[in-house]
């Protein structure tokens, strides 16, 4: 897909179980996720089970007469020994799903723990976050339970690894906390952060695992130290609750999505709010009670930090997965420059170099 050009279907995927009297509270699609290696897809897909399929998906889920060239290439690799479907009975309604990163020395660690007969096998796994505020931690290739993390309690709404490798788990919770848990350590839980009045919605840590953003029911989201674990600041400028956070892929900036409609971007070391975005119906003959317009739930960067993504709530309960089409478009060299400069400088180290003022606007971010 081109710029400008309209996005397409690539595939649809349903719940496999008959809808029952109460499906309407039990088969909602609270979560997705990918593996960083594109592997897998995880889906929450209601009534307490978690699908993780291989990807790309089989002919089957692709509509009729989509030529997905993409695909092709790995499909031709399919063959004895592919990776097949896996379904996770959690027991309970599944909210939040991560993957750890993929592939790191210690998760071998992990894996040799619980399989010492199969000694230095890399091991990707899935966290799952549950109504009851247990978070239990999946072998992804064999679907075996791994470790069952206590703590919560109340659901736990988002989970966060870090993306050095670490196996350090972040958890947010409507128990008002967020927990950190380090599965190197058979799931030691390592600390609490308190401090937020209601649910906490989300949580997400910065690519360079130097900074962790809570976003409650609440006007403002919290910026934390992931060295110290301290409160570093509250971000305000909302006016209704925040419920979605995302950082850039370099960590210079952050997002955040509220029901007030807006998304704002910012500087997360010095707190700056560079500019803010508005979201706006795609189809407003497809609403008709403003619902849409006022329940954004979610915010994201594209890997390569060109785009974000929004997304509404469309009322729909019925637990059904899409996959869009997304722009293609081939990253500027000043781009490039600036992202990989951002990766290891903050915005005071950048502020400090002896640059022309031009440019160091550019590298902050303050003119792209």
């Amino acid at each position: 897909m081109e710029a400008g050009e309209e996005p397409l279907l690539l595939a649809e995927l349903k719940p496999g179980r008959p809808h029952q009297f109460d499906w309407k509270s039990s088969c909602e699609t609270w979560s997705v996720a990918f593996s960083p290696d594109g592997s897998w897809f995880a889906w929450s897909q209601g009534h307490c089970i978690v699908k993780l399929i291989p990807w790309p998906l089989e002919e089957q889920f692709i509509p009729k007469g989509f030529e997905a060239k993409s695909r092709s290439s790995k499909n031709e690799t399919k063959g004895r020994g592919s990776p097949k479907e896996k379904t996770l009975d959690c027991g309970q309604i599944v909210w939040g799903l991560a993957f750890s990163p993929w592939p790191s020395p210690p998760s071998r660690k992990l894996w040799a723990r619980h399989h010492p007969q199969v000694p230095d096998v890399s091991c990707l796994v899935l966290a799952t976050g549950l109504n009851d505020g247990q978070i239990k931690i999946w072998e992804v290739q064999t679907g075996l339970l791994l470790l069952n993390l206590s703590g919560h309690q109340d659901v736990v709404r988002d989970l966060s690894f870090t993306p050095s490798g670490s196996l350090i788990l972040v958890s947010a919770s409507r128990d008002k906390t967020l927990r950190i848990w380090d599965l190197n350590k058979h799931g030691k839980q390592i600390q609490v952060l308190s401090g937020h009045l209601q649910w906490v919605y989300c949580c997400s840590i910065s690519p360079d695992c130097s900074m962790l953003c809570s976003a409650a029911g609440e006007k403002s989201v919290f910026l934390w130290s992931m060295r110290s674990y301290t409160l570093i600041r509250k971000l305000e400028g909302h006016q209704s609750s925040v419920v979605s956070c995302d950082f850039s892929p370099d960590s210079a900036l952050l997002v955040t999505a509220s029901y007030d409609t807006n998304v704002i971007m910012w500087d997360p070391y010095t707190g700056e709010r560079l500019r803010s975005l508005h979201h706006t119906q795609v189809d407003p003959a497809m609403d008709d009670s403003d619902v849409h317009i006022s329940s954004l739930r979610s915010v994201c960067f594209s890997p390569e930090g060109l785009y974000l993504a929004t997304v509404a709530d469309d009322r729909t309960r019925d637990g059904h997965v899409q996959f869009w089409t997304a722009p293609r478009v081939l990253s500027s060299l000043k781009h490039l420059c600036r992202k990989a400069l951002r990766s290891f400088l903050t915005t005071y180290q950048v502020l400090a170099l002896p640059i022309p003022k031009k440019m160091k606007e550019f590298l902050t971010y303050r003119t792209f």
